[in-house]
């Protein structure tokens, strides 16, 4: 967890769960994992024990010590509605959310069917975005998960992006963030699939973000597609250079 994040799309990341389980091609090369793993059974590290899965209930309040508007990418080392988070604690999570109106929180999940039906027992803030990782065109079904979630924000993650993402349905979706994959043996994106997203959604309305080609390192290949940088937003939000 940190007051400020390399990661392009937001501003400060909070780690209420670590740990998480391979769930689906996207997965097989998780960044996450990777780091927590070099830790395990370093006594007194943050992942002494590794990617497996822990709640951290000290952590809870951490966003309401931040007094400075930010864009906190919720679960950075996890999956909030991962199958081992009980229901109790994602309440939680979103207590803490609701308290701090003047953040703005990302959540991710690939576990589409456990958000679509917890979805009705929470009460969702206007702070609170959620989307879905769709890695390839077998797991599109997750935005029709996402569409019945009265988030405030819906968005979709297709990174890594693996393949075209064919029947991908963008109805009812605000933001689409696309990048290829990082680190050793990464597997390569072709433009094509990237291209085809942007075209849509500038057709249908919805905010594209392209965070990176990928390669050896996250930003080896840089941002650039088409001539440019594309960093749309589903709204207005606070300035990158004010996170810090």
């Amino acid at each position: 967890m940190a007051d400020g994040s390399k990661i392009e799309w937001t501003q400060a990341t909070w780690n209420p769960v670590t740990g998480c389980t391979r769930l689906s091609p996207g997965c097989a090369r998780c960044y996450a994992m990777t780091f927590a793993e070099r830790f395990r059974g370093v006594p007194g590290h943050p992942y002494e024990q590794g990617f497996d899965l822990k709640l951290w209930p000290e952590r809870l309040d951490l966003p309401l010590r931040w007094r400075r508007p930010r864009l906190v990418f919720v679960n950075s080392m996890s999956d909030l509605f991962h199958e081992e988070v009980p229901e109790a604690f994602i309440q939680a999570v979103f207590w803490t959310m609701r308290e701090a109106p003047q953040h703005t929180f990302q959540v991710l999940t690939k576990r589409a069917d456990r958000l679509a039906e917890l979805a009705p027992r929470i009460d969702w803030p206007e702070n609170v975005w959620m989307g879905v990782s769709i890695e390839n065109r077998r797991f599109v079904t997750r935005a029709d998960r996402l569409r019945t979630v009265r988030a405030a924000i819906r968005f979709i993650s297709a990174e890594p992006l693996l393949g075209p993402l064919e029947g991908l349905n963008l109805d009812g979706i605000d933001w689409l963030i696309a990048g290829g994959e990082s680190g050793h043996k990464h597997r390569p994106m072709a433009i094509e699939w990237v291209r085809e997203l942007r075209d849509r959604c500038q057709a249908e309305g919805v905010a594209f973000f392209f965070k990176q080609w990928g390669g050896r390192t996250s930003k080896i290949g840089g941002r650039i597609l088409d001539g440019r940088e594309w960093s749309e937003w589903p709204r207005p939000v606070p300035l990158r250079a004010a996170a810090s």
